[in-house]
């Protein structure tokens, strides 16, 4: 099986049976315990914070270890943390099983495939990039319905256990995997000159991440109130997904690719023009479905740039090491957005969302900005072909 393939499909079910894994049983969890929602979702914050935590030695390891081998044990821990969640009978066990989630999420979700295909493909990695999005945006697709009938059927205990022995699937697929390059013992890495990482490109990037990571995650807890809010179908919000999986198709299926640089000065001037919209159209069904339908595009494009943008501002030897330091505050910012976003509607009402957001938006835009007058001038891409070792 193409590796590309392989890692999708272990993307697919790592973010069905972690990341995903509130969607379909948090307020099953809330009901059936009695402990209040506000206690049973600041688990997933909680996990948020974990990876944060865990991501500056993430990219030690990937680095020194390869792909391969931490990503299996990630997936690993995400299904010790299912197991420990569904057995859980207090609080204490309850967070104790959201931060082995948070670790393992951190170790086997996107930034550590993309590591993977970076070390791999180098600069040809973005087409497979690209493709394992594709197929690990399909998760709400898959394991929320499967979690709801598993909850429906047996109770969300045996629901989030089966969970659990899914990602042990994960782990079979990605044991198939290719071993990634291989690096110095960890005694003489220390010797080792490593390339170093350009502060100006490096903090623009850490800025942009970390600003689109609240953006997605403040607007992803409260986006269906607030359709509801404004009298609009709440089914809208399904446009979002739509507009993930159309724009990164789009970007898969183009021949010749844009500069990633390029590619994010587009979505960060389309952020404001999204918002603006929104503000101007949430009284119409159409002009909101629009609205949910674009941001879902440039957010599908931001999860892309996330990968991409590092292949063209840092060396190869760098990427993992670049990815696990400047996405720390992007995890830790994404545990608290949807808090942040509450406290502001609440003081001013459900249009502070989208005034929030488009403030955040221009923010996104002059870094970008910033950011393409003073990058280095794209590599010449390469084919995977290009990229193989000869035998």
């Amino acid at each position: 099986m193409p590796t590309a393939i392989t890692l999708g499909l272990a993307q697919l079910i790592n973010w069905g049976v972690s990341f995903y894994l509130p969607g379909a049983f948090a307020w099953r969890i809330a009901q059936t315990t009695g402990w209040p929602q506000t206690w049973v979702f600041a688990g997933p914050s909680l996990a948020m914070l974990v990876m944060a935590a865990v991501s500056p030695l993430s990219g030690r390891w990937l680095e020194r270890m390869g792909g391969r081998r931490v990503m299996c044990t990630g997936t690993l821990v995400c299904s010790a943390g299912c197991a420990t969640l569904a057995t859980s009978t207090t609080l204490v066990q309850f967070y104790a099983a959201w931060c082995l989630l948070g670790a393992g999420m951190r170790l086997s979700l996107y930034d550590a495939a993309f590591a993977t295909l970076a070390a791999l493909y180098g600069s040809a990695a973005r087409r497979p990039m690209t493709q394992i999005t594709l197929m690990g945006g399909l998760a709400t697709t898959v394991f929320w319905p499967l979690g709801s009938w598993l909850g429906d059927t047996w109770g969300w205990r045996t629901g989030v256990l089966v969970y659990g022995l899914i990602g042990l699937l994960a782990w079979a697929l990605l044991r198939s995997l290719p071993p990634t390059p291989s690096r110095m013992p960890a005694a003489s890495a220390a010797r080792q000159p490593r390339s170093p990482l350009p502060w100006a490109p490096a903090l623009l990037y850490c800025a942009v991440m970390a600003l689109v990571s609240i953006l997605s995650s403040g607007l992803a807890a409260h986006l269906t109130s607030l359709l509801g809010a404004h009298g609009l179908p709440v089914g809208l919000a399904a446009l979002w997904g739509l507009g993930q999986v159309c724009a990164r198709t789009l970007e898969w299926l183009t021949p010749r690719q844009t500069s990633a640089v390029r590619l994010n000065l587009v979505v960060g001037c389309g952020l404001p023009l999204c918002f603006a919209l929104g503000l101007a159209g949430m009284s119409s069904m159409y002009a909101a479905g629009v609205f949910v339908f674009t941001y879902g595009a440039l957010n599908g494009l931001a999860t892309l740039l996330r990968a991409g943008l590092p292949l063209e501002l840092f060396a190869h030897d760098a990427y993992a090491r670049a990815l696990g330091t400047l996405l720390t505050p992007a995890f830790a910012l994404s545990a608290v957005a949807p808090w942040g976003y509450a406290v502001a509607r609440e003081h001013w009402g459900d249009a502070a969302i989208l005034w929030v957001s488009l403030v955040i938006g221009l923010l996104i835009a002059g870094a970008a900005l910033t950011l393409r007058r003073m990058a280095p001038p794209a590599p010449v891409p390469q084919t995977l072909a290009e990229t193989r070792p000869t035998p």
